[in-house]
């Protein structure tokens, strides 16, 4: 039998029954998995980052709050000039504040990053000025470039000596606070306890979507131009599979081993909160084995989707290099929607769960929220995922045959 061209996929007739096309695809599928856990350099480099991420994140909020409840617990404030005004000492003693004097040198140790906390600077007559009720200044000095302990706490204290002296005042002139403070504000916070929460652990949908996009652009990588730059994709396509069935293969393969580095990312999160000293955070945190698993199942539409773009990105380029530019981009394009959900007042939308990334990322964090997942907000994420994925098989099948035909 003679052919003009080279059998291109899809023009040889020995697939077309359904057993034969189903070990067709199979085999492609085995071969793809083969490769890729063959190359285990390069999928421990993928799976160790997504199997210490959850460990590192959450060691790293924990000492966070640590350090901030250690400044806290330490009830300390750097005054400068304390003997000026008797009045805001005896203040600090009765809020059980140990007034401390800053070093010589505080300012530039700010600068440099050496001393993160506020400096209160009291000038001289002020508790005169104060008597006189001539509103008199005080000075708070701190550098919020490095500053690592919040100056919030030292303007809170100074604002309630404020209120307190006003209180004061008023109640020698006879007349009650009251007009100085004309209203009872009651908050009341209509979140729940698991919603409010769910902020400390927000983060987490954001890094597993990013593993589960790396896990697919690296295999999508190395079935379509890692096969191109070492020859082996001509000799695969001249053989006796049909187009489709090669191509279903190999997405397989991809979506299959994207989805096993983010199930390593989500399972890494489990043991990880064993590592939270702080009661208060490992309290509010709880991520249970049946959220790992929800999660994934979650962004197996991404996955499809993602993984059909990445091969046919990467199977049109003509080197390594340019596959893993193209491939970057689109990934970086992805994986940036879920950060503009905290710029957005309004992350229910119906349009977030159409998105790929965005919307994965708001029905994880509603998960996390303990808000129930209605099916008119799934459907969307599904849907857009399964039309990715066509359209992207589609457009992988015709560079496929671009590529051999040059």
């Amino acid at each position: 039998m003679k052919f003009e061209n080279p059998p291109l996929p899809g023009r040889d007739q020995s697939v077309r029954s359904p057993g034969r096309a189903w070990s067709a695809w199979w085999t492609v599928l085995v071969k793809e998995l083969v490769d890729g856990l063959r190359d285990r350099r390069t999928l421990l480099r993928v799976l160790l980052p997504s199997l210490l991420l959850g460990p590192l994140l959450l060691w790293t909020m924990s000492a966070f709050v640590a350090s901030i409840e250690r400044s806290a617990e330490q009830r300390e404030i750097y005054v400068m000039g304390l003997e000026h005004s008797p009045s805001l000492r005896n203040f600090l003693e009765r809020q059980n504040l140990v007034a401390v004097a800053p070093p010589v040198d505080f300012e530039a140790r700010m600068k440099a990053g050496a001393h993160a906390h506020a400096v209160v600077r009291v000038p001289a007559g002020f508790e005169a000025a104060l008597q006189a009720r001539s509103r008199p200044q005080i000075e708070v000095i701190f550098d919020s470039t490095h500053s690592r302990s919040l100056h919030g706490t030292t303007l809170n204290q100074l604002r309630t000596f404020s209120r307190e002296r006003a209180s004061l005042d008023l109640a020698l002139l006879g007349v009650s606070d009251g007009v100085f403070q004309p209203l009872q504000i009651d908050e009341t916070d209509q979140a729940s306890a698991q919603s409010r929460t769910a902020r400390i652990s927000q983060m987490i949908p954001l890094f597993m979507i990013m593993a589960l996009l790396t896990g697919c652009m690296i295999v999508a990588l190395d079935c379509t131009a890692g096969e191109r730059e070492r020859g082996s994709l001509e000799p695969l396509l001249l053989n006796p599979v049909g187009a489709l069935q090669l191509v279903l293969g190999k997405w397989l393969a991809v979506v299959l081993l994207g989805m096993a580095v983010a199930l390593a990312c989500a399972l890494g999160f489990l043991p990880a909160q064993a590592l939270i000293g702080n009661e208060a955070l490992a309290s509010a945190l709880r991520f249970a084995p049946g959220d790992a698993l929800l999660f994934v199942g979650l962004q197996l539409p991404l996955a499809m989707g993602m993984g059909a773009w990445f091969m046919a990105v990467a199977v049109r380029s003509r080197s390594h290099r340019e596959a893993q530019a193209g491939t970057a981009l689109l990934m970086t394009a992805v994986s940036l929607a879920p950060m503009f959900s905290m710029l957005m007042s309004n992350t229910e939308s119906a349009w977030v769960f159409w998105v790929p990334g965005l919307g994965q990322n708001a029905l994880m964090l509603r998960a996390l929220r303990g808000d129930d997942l209605d099916w008119w907000r799934v459907l969307p994420s599904v849907l857009s995922g399964v039309g990715l994925a066509i359209l992207g098989l589609a457009a992988l099948a015709r560079g496929m045959r671009h590529a051999v035909s040059r």
